[in-house]
């Protein structure tokens, strides 16, 4: 079972802080169509269900931090990536339902137009 206590877990303002001034890779492992309906902006797609820690984009002096839904894939990621020796350990606790609770813009896809809505 995963170790709990190798998870980080960030608060939507840091996460939100963070992503603003570029410290952070911001790493969305919900599916694809959850990611087209609804997104963090700046956020990158990486499926949980075809998810290879090795195939993450470089983040060079940045914090990789996983988001999902409500934080449960988003600590399956980590405890992937620590099983691949890499040194994650950060993630959006609580994932996008507690970013939109704590009255963060999310982008969304309008489907009667498919107009994308950027709120920023």
């Amino acid at each position: 079972m995963f170790n709990r206590q190798k998870l980080r877990d960030l608060a939507p303002q840091e996460v939100k802080t963070a992503l603003d001034a570029h410290e952070i890779l911001l790493i969305d492992v919900r599916e694809p169509a959850e990611f087209a309906a609804e997104r963090i902006h700046g956020a990158l797609n990486f499926p949980l269900s075809t998810f290879a820690p090795a195939a993450l984009p470089a983040a060079g002096d940045r914090l990789v931090v996983f988001q999902c839904g409500s934080g449960k894939r988003s600590a399956m990621a980590i405890e992937r990536c620590q099983k691949a020796g890499h040194a994650i350990d950060a993630h959006l606790a609580g994932g996008i339902m507690a970013w939109k609770a704590a009255g963060l813009p999310t982008i969304t896809l309008d489907t009667t137009t498919g107009e994308l809505r950027d709120p920023r």
